[in-house]
């Protein structure tokens, strides 16, 4: 079983099912079938699977001329029929994995998922986790559901984890340049899912288990989390000792050796910074150990929008302008610079706390038509050509197709939470 499943992996003949095609698993089923396997996407929003049938993309990364490609060439198509995982001699899991409102991590996608599985489940299948988890989640939770079938995974199927490393709209590391690690319940396991990998990365890494994999993606983002917080409290620092900290850190990242740069700003988001540390945390409270510098990195970055709030809140005050009334247009509500996902985005935290103070706000965001708060439905203006009747534009997404040069030229006041207008000298500005 094992070397007929080889064979079929080296010679591109396996079939492989990605289950959840969001900004993991679309891009991955998109080189998977360029590298000459027939892929098959299982979503449950229809909308997505439609858009893929159309050959049209919804994902900025990947380019819609690929898929349509693809599509026509009958390497990749996407259903919501999850019977059709039976056919599959790969299935691979890329599904969100959140936390709820306590912290803990909410694994309801993954249990979905795997109960697809093993519905579906046959002889000879290798079954990939790629969502980031807590350490344990594939042999605790997955394995289990699986052989509930009365498949084992030794002598019937095979089980491994591989983080997803996604960095969207990166123009330098993408999946194939940037390096897979992956892990087995087994040795043999191990082996295929490296095989695997191989045909759509540079480069695989196996670790021992596992749960060694899991770590591995909780450490990478952890280590983010950590080094992020560190700086945003100099921020607060340089705000005390009237220090320009981005000045600063400009400075420290000259040393060749010893010092990463890293960068303050208006809060953290996405989908894997602000939650994977605290899967890591969870795990470790079970087993009676207290993670202080994930809990400390945590309370740090959550600080930052009622500190950017406070600091419009002052430099308007200085203006002689109170924060009620005041006309404000938020400029970038994105997690991050050049992508269309809003999830955990300080600027949701942002512009809720201004509604809260009675501001009047709007935004503007090419990537985001509408924000939807909890008592407020906004919808992004089409252009800058009107920053006059605004007291302040507070620029918290610092998107490319921006120029900010403009809008500090048209502006009352700018207030930069992430240097945008670095290198423009002009008094309305304000940075972080």
């Amino acid at each position: 079983m094992f070397n007929r499943l080889q064979s079929m992996l080296n010679d591109q003949k396996a079939s492989v099912g990605i289950i959840g095609l969001g900004y993991v698993g679309l891009p991955l089923a998109v080189e998977f079938a360029k590298a000459g396997f027939k892929v098959t996407g299982f979503e449950v929003d229809q909308s997505k699977v439609k858009s893929i049938n159309k050959r049209v993309s919804y994902i900025t990364d990947v380019p819609t001329e690929e898929v349509a490609g693809l599509v026509k060439n009958g390497k990749l198509s996407a259903t919501i029929d999850f019977r059709e995982l039976k056919k599959q001699d790969v299935i691979i899991i890329c599904v969100p994995t959140p936390l709820r409102k306590s912290k803990d991590p909410d694994v309801s996608y993954i249990i979905a998922a795997s109960d697809s599985i093993k519905k579906n489940l046959k002889k000879g299948q290798l079954i990939v986790l790629e969502s980031t988890t807590y350490p344990g989640t594939t042999k605790e939770l997955v394995l289990p559901l699986l052989e509930e079938t009365g498949l084992r995974s030794e002598k019937d199927f095979y089980l491994a984890f591989s983080p997803e490393r996604v960095d969207p709209s990166n123009p330098k590391f993408g999946i194939k340049n940037t390096p897979k690690v992956v892990g087995g319940t087994n040795q043999e396991a191990g082996i295929l899912a490296h095989d695997l990998y191989s045909y759509v990365t540079n480069k695989v890494v196996t670790v021992s288990s596992t749960e060694a994999a899991e770590m591995v993606k909780l450490l990478e983002n952890t280590f983010r989390a950590v080094n992020i917080a560190l700086v945003n409290e100099v921020a607060l620092m340089c705000d005390r000792l009237k220090l320009n900290v981005w000045e600063i850190i400009d400075a420290a990242a000259s040393k060749p050796f010893g010092f990463m740069p890293f960068y303050p700003g208006p809060g953290i988001g996405g989908h894997c910074i602000p939650l994977d540390p605290h899967y890591l945390s969870w795990k470790l409270k079970t087993l009676n150990f207290y993670s202080r510098f994930i809990e400390l990195a945590g309370e740090m970055n959550s600080r930052m929008p009622e500190y950017l709030v406070q600091k419009v809140v002052d430099t308007l005050n200085d203006k002689g302008k109170t924060i009620r009334k005041a006309k404000l247009l938020v400029v970038g509500v994105a997690y991050k610079k050049d992508v269309s996902d809003l999830r955990e985005s300080p600027a949701l935290d942002v512009m809720e706390l201004l509604v809260k103070r009675n501001a009047c706000i709007d935004y503007f965001d090419s990537y985001i038509p509408e924000v939807r708060l909890k008592s407020h439905t906004f919808k992004s203006v089409k252009n800058l050509n009107n920053l006059k009747k605004y007291d302040a534009a507070i620029i918290i997404t610092n998107h490319s197709n921006v120029n900010y040069k403009e809008i500090v030229q048209r502006s009352k006041l700018v207030i930069d939470s992430r240097n945008a207008t670095k290198g423009i000298i002009n008094k309305r500005i304000v940075r972080l």
